[in-house]
Parts: structure tokens; sequence; C-alpha cells
């Protein structure tokens, strides 16, 4: 059976860069090679996009920091013609591939905001995970919170701040709606980045400026105390849920590093030390909110559960990380779903969303 020649996408204009690179290199890694041909594509910071088709030794450097793109690498474009699925070199203009498949490990904007996968639908390309709109609400951490709490679907309460409203709050009145521990986030970034907890005015005041740096909204969100759990979900029409884990930052926050660049700087206890009863509240809460926000192919929905057992959305991961120390494949390994495994079904679900996706009328 001829091999399926999977677009690899990684790298990108995103603070997550590297970190993207990292995802890359474990998904490449677990690709069976029996069925698929990765075909490696890095996005510089500049938003050029590079062949990488030497690069397999550099991504497995040991020291997250210093991993970059290749710089033996001929520029690229795809071709957003529907159906022609060309992967051509920019300066010859010769044709190197044949595009199967686009597996996005873009995290953050331009990748996983619903910008490849805006592209991959003018190319008529399968592209693994959530489409445009399900991808665009994840990122927006606002427009994801409206419309859980529309559902009935329980996150913190929150304020959103924009330039042109962004004087109109004091602290004083921040406090006295959502209290005195605060999480302020950019609002359209992952990862932690940019993401301060302050329980001061003073702290308040340069988390809000830090925040404005990478987005021009912030939100402003009350405290949830309880233990953090993240739960992974597979699937289209009939997603299904992993077992739970829960997340113990070390330092009480977990941050970017702790998330990717530090083993200890967050304790993963897999599976979550829960009850019966609470793994299926939350398995069922995070299909449903899945669901909810016009997920497919891949999500991880992380949340707190209080001492009184509810269950707060904290966010939904529509490109989650696929490093060494990653939630996502961890989870489903834990499950029984090993990485090749893995990899495999998210690339079948995509071509499966895109053959539905083509079944349907273009014209009366």
């Amino acid at each position: 059976m001829k091999k399926l020649k999977v677009a690899v996408i990684y790298g990108g204009r995103s603070t997550e860069h590297k970190i993207s690179i990292l995802s890359a290199k474990n998904i490449v890694a677990s690709m069976p090679k029996d069925k698929y041909e990765p075909i490696l594509i890095g996005v510089d910071k500049d938003g050029k996009w590079l062949s990488q088709d030497d690069s397999l030794s550099l991504l497995d450097t040991s020291n997250p920091q210093s991993v970059e793109l290749s710089k033996n690498a001929s520029p690229l474009i795809l071709s957003q013609n529907t159906d022609d699925h060309s992967l051509i070199n920019s300066e010859t203009y010769q044709d190197l591939h044949k595009i199967d498949v686009i597996f996005p490990a873009l995290h953050g904007i331009y990748g996983e905001d619903g910008a490849i996968q805006g592209f991959a639908k003018l190319a008529n390309l399968p592209c693994v995970g959530p489409d445009i709109l399900g991808s665009a609400i994840g990122m927006d951490k606002e427009v994801m919170k409206r419309l859980l709490r529309d559902a009935g679907i329980k996150n913190a309460p929150f304020i959103t701040l924009k330039p042109h409203n962004k004087n109109d709050y004091s602290y004083q009145d921040v406090v006295a709606q959502l209290g005195n521990e605060l999480f302020i986030k950019p609002v359209n970034l992952g990862s932690s980045v940019g993401v301060s907890y302050v329980k001061n005015e003073e702290d308040y005041q340069k988390a809000l400026e830090h925040a404005f740096l990478y987005d021009h909204k912030v939100i402003i969100e009350s405290k949830v105390t309880g233990r953090e759990i993240e739960c992974a979900v597979l699937g289209n029409s009939d997603p299904i849920a992993s077992i739970p884990g829960e997340v113990i930052p070390n330092d009480g926050f977990y941050s970017f590093e702790s998330k990717y660049l530090d083993e200890k700087g967050a304790k993963l206890d897999i599976p979550a030390q829960l009850t019966e009863k609470q793994v299926a509240a939350v398995q069922q809460t995070a299909i449903e909110t899945y669901r909810c926000l016009e997920c497919t192919g891949m999500a991880r929905v992380d949340m707190f559960i209080t001492e009184s057992d509810e269950l707060y959305i904290n966010e939904i991961n529509t490109i989650p990380g696929f490093t060494d120390i990653s939630m996502y494949p961890t989870l489903w390994k834990i499950s029984g779903i090993p990485n090749d495994e893995l990899i495999d079904r998210l690339i079948q679900l995509a071509i499966e969303e895109q053959q539905a996706r083509n079944e349907l009328k273009l014209e009366q």
C-alpha cells in the first residue's frame, strides 16, 4: 500500500516556537513508518516555510532552550489551489512532494488559532485536529468562556480588558468583583505564556502591562481553589476521553517552564487519585466541553475539581504539546493507546473528517 505523505509543520511565529519543534520531534518519531512518510516543514520566526528533510538529528537535541530549525533549508510554498496538494521549492519552482495530510504541531498563534486550518481547507487537505472554528474558539479564552457559560459548564468568573477600556476598572473594582487572588492572561496565547498570578495591586499593574505585551485582549480571572485535572479527548462525532491526570506544580503555578522545560517543575500524577464517580464526571465534562467548543480530532481539556466535587473548566488546548513530558500523549499512553497508535488515529480522524466534509453539497 502506498504510504501517505504527512506534512508535519512546526516552529512558527508564536512565542511557543521552540516547544513546537520538540512536539514535532516526538510526532515524527511516533509516526508509523509503514503507513506514513513524514515531510518536515519548519516555519521560521519570520513566517517563512522551509524544507527540513535533513533536520531529524537536530531535533534530537537534549537542550530544549537551544533547539532551532535547520540552517540548511530550502524555502517552500504549499499550493493553496484546491486538490493541487503540491509542495514547491519557491526558488526553483520545482514540485517536491504531493501532500496527503497536514499534521500541524504549531502551538499558539498562526497555527492553533485556525490559520493553518483555513489554509488546509482552501487546499482541500485533511488537517489533524479541530477545524477553523474549533481552533479559533479554543485559542480565544474569552469566547471559549462565554460559550461554556452559556452551555452551563462552569468556569472561573472573569473580566476582559482591551486597550479602550483597560483603565475603566480600578484594582479595587476588580477585587470587589473577582476577589484578591487573580490570574491575568493574554487571551490568545497558550502554554502559560504571559500569565501571572497576583495578590496585590503592585503585582496586578505589572501583570497587566506584561499581558498586554502579548495580546490586545487580556482576561482577568478569579482563582479557583481546587486540584488541577487534565483529560485528553480523541475523536470526531463520537469522542472518547482518557483517564484523568493531575498536575501538582512545585511552585504553586503550572508555568511555561514547568510544562515543557523542567521535568521537576511539576509532579504529574497519572492516573489522578480520584474516585470512580469523580473520574466519570471529569470524562463526561471533558467530552461535553469538547463538543460545546466545536472540536474534532483532538484536544486536552484542563479543569479544576474543588473540595465539593464541582468542576470548573480552565482551558482547552486544540494542539496540545507532544514533548517527552507532555500530558496529552502521556494520558493516552497510560489509558492504553501508545504513541504510534495515537498518531495513526489522529491522521485517520483527519482523513475521515475531510471525507465527510467533501460529501456535502456545495451548490443548489
